[in-house]
């Protein structure tokens, strides 16, 4: 593993949204050099952290990704991704284009600049229905939506780069995000969240009427889908030791992100009424096409890899570092 940083000039990509800017945050307490690059179209800029460089920009525009890697960059860390599932079966056009062209875009300024290494924000999307829980990286790639397949495709590309000896790359297959950092240092929230602990927090503080939970009647102990909760600060703490781990002359590698440990929808929502002290208003919908009952992860490739291990693995705090944030 590297240990000696100061001098590594890392460009976070996306830097200024939910996921980047706790990888900044990370990144700046280890002692790299950051360089944020965004277009504070989900980002903002009250998540940019004092110490980092900001440079406003566009993925799809390729002089301002060549400038920026111009700037003595050596790693680049890759978040500038659309990820909302249902819109990307709505509109894959607008996927084709964020996620697969500006990141073909960001390889190619990279190769271009002599910029080796990038760890590239992937998704456990890429497996598609679990064939088996918890899943592993041997599972079948087979993506059921069109989100997952733009990361599959950015992997397979990153894979035939690294091959030619253009880079090396870490593909961190995320479970599903939540929390905030413990210490309240990044308050900037999600604009119009789809995933499930942020649309909680809205019924909570009445920015939203209710929650639906869609379906409870699944194969699972209380009827509603479970899935393995990760905790921001954690994937964090996964990018700093992924590139430490490339840039120590290390082969490329892709890897799940996860806790091991599901829980499901209704226990999601019953241990925030504990967290919160209040009822929160909800109802149950139809099920959405395309969710499969369980989704948790086996992540002991990143323990083993990268020595990586999650701190945040009780519910509740990991709901209370978010509900810090409003009271």
């Amino acid at each position: 593993m590297l240990t000696d940083v100061k001098n590594v000039r890392v460009l976070v990509v996306g830097g200024a949204g939910y996921i980047g800017s706790h990888v900044q945050k990370q990144l700046l307490e280890e002692g790299f050099q950051v360089v944020v690059f965004d277009n504070l179209s989900t980002g903002d800029k009250i998540n940019l952290l004092k110490g980092a460089a900001f440079i406003e920009g566009n993925i799809l525009d390729k002089q301002a990704l060549n400038d920026a890697m111009s700037q003595n960059i050596d790693a680049v860390v890759h978040l500038a991704a659309k990820k909302a599932v249902g819109e990307s079966m709505e509109h894959p056009e607008i996927y084709a284009e964020n996620n697969i062209t500006g990141a073909l875009n960001i390889l190619n300024a990279m190769v271009a600049n002599g910029v080796k290494h990038i760890v590239f924000s992937s998704s456990a999307a890429v497996y598609g229905m679990p064939e088996y829980i918890p899943l592993n990286e041997k599972h079948q790639i087979k993506p059921i939506n069109y989100y997952g397949y733009t990361k599959i495709c950015i992997e397979q590309n990153m894979d035939w780069y690294a091959k030619l000896g253009k880079l090396n790359y870490a593909a961190l297959r995320y479970f599903n995000a939540v929390g905030y950092a413990a210490d309240k240092s990044i308050t900037g929230r999600e604009r119009n969240p789809q995933n499930l602990l942020p649309i909680i927090m809205e019924v909570a503080t009445g920015k939203r009427e209710k929650l639906s939970i869609f379906g409870n009647d699944y194969d699972t102990p209380d009827g509603t889908c479970v899935r393995d909760y990760i905790h921001v600060s954690d994937l964090a703490t996964a990018h700093t030791l992924a590139l430490r781990y490339l840039m120590t002359d290390h082969q490329s590698f892709a890897v799940n992100l996860g806790t091991g440990n599901g829980t499901s929808v209704k226990e999601m929502v019953d241990a925030t009424e504990k967290v919160i002290g209040k009822k929160l208003n909800y109802d149950y919908a139809p099920r959405r096409a395309g969710d499969p009952a369980e989704l948790t992860a086996d992540a002991s490739l990143a323990r083993e890899i990268l020595g990586w291990k999650p701190r945040y693995t009780d519910v509740e705090e990991i709901i209370r570092t978010v509900w810090n944030l409003e009271i």
